[in-house]
């Protein structure tokens, strides 16, 4: 069991969303946050939510797109607090637009954040788990990684990529013995504003999911070392619907409105 007392938990995209929800939850179990986020000013003021409510929190700026800024803030937050005891991946983004309509600075800038910062950020704070013997690294990827969605090429490819990376790292780690556990997360569309506009056909089986209910399950997950979570349960259909043929596969992916449900996409106000 993972418990968050006393213990330095980091969490990237921690100014908003699902990322401030979960520091707000870990800080009352007593963990000791440290918060990045590329959103200073809002970075600050859940900072603040933590202190006000009795909590610990350190804020640390951080462009998740440029790898300088990455390094940057890991050899900061290693110089204040030294090795931390969870990591989680949290930050992501996203355009939703069709293929041809995404440029190649768009496409970049969303893998740059999804897929090569959880790489980035393993390899800056792994080697203190390692040496202190103990860890725990929590990758938030997506159902959209598990099963694609129109007008999300470059979102469910990066978020595909982020469960690979997270199962490789999981083997790896178990291979070599090492005492670090990790959690991969793939939740369904969440009523946060980054989908905002999204629909859904079946709402008792693939409802849009409320923030804070979404927050409390990862967090009991990650107390509990789980090292998979789907949510909701019915996503999990999509691997035995993989053995079918791909034109009744789409045809039900088409059926339970999962085709569609970025048509009315309008996503987050800059």
């Amino acid at each position: 069991m993972t418990d968050f007392r006393n213990r330095k938990v980091l969490i990237t995209g921690a100014a908003s969303g699902i990322g401030r929800l979960m520091a707000l939850k870990i800080a009352g179990k007593g963990g000791r946050l440290i918060l990045w986020d590329v959103d200073a000013a809002h970075l600050d003021a859940v900072a603040a939510e933590i202190a006000a409510a009795g909590g610990q929190a350190s804020v640390v700026a951080c462009n998740l797109v440029e790898r300088e800024s990455i390094e940057a803030a890991a050899a900061r937050t290693l110089a204040e607090h030294g090795a931390v005891d969870v990591l989680i991946n949290n930050a992501g983004i996203v355009d939703g637009k069709p293929l041809l309509q995404a440029s190649d600075e768009e496409i970049a800038r969303t893998f740059a954040v999804n897929t090569l910062a959880p790489f980035r950020t393993v390899r800056a704070f792994l080697p203190g788990m390692l040496a202190q013997g103990a860890g725990h690294i929590v990758t938030i990827a997506s159902a959209s990684g598990i099963a694609a969605v129109p007008r999300l090429a470059d979102y469910s490819a990066s978020k595909a990529a982020a469960i690979a990376f997270d199962e490789s790292l999981r083997l790896e780690l178990k291979h070599d013995g090492a005492p670090v556990r990790t959690t991969v997360v793939c939740p369904y569309y969440i009523a946060t504003g980054m989908f905002e506009g999204v629909r859904t056909r079946f709402p008792l089986l693939l409802p849009i999911m409320k923030p804070e209910a979404v927050a409390a399950r990862i967090v009991r997950a990650i107390e509990r070392d789980e090292s998979r979570l789907i949510l909701p349960w019915f996503v999990r259909c999509a691997f035995p619907l993989r053995l079918l043929p791909t034109a009744w596969f789409d045809a039900l992916m088409n059926f339970f409105g999962i085709t569609k449900s970025m048509d009315a996409f309008t996503g987050r106000k800059k």
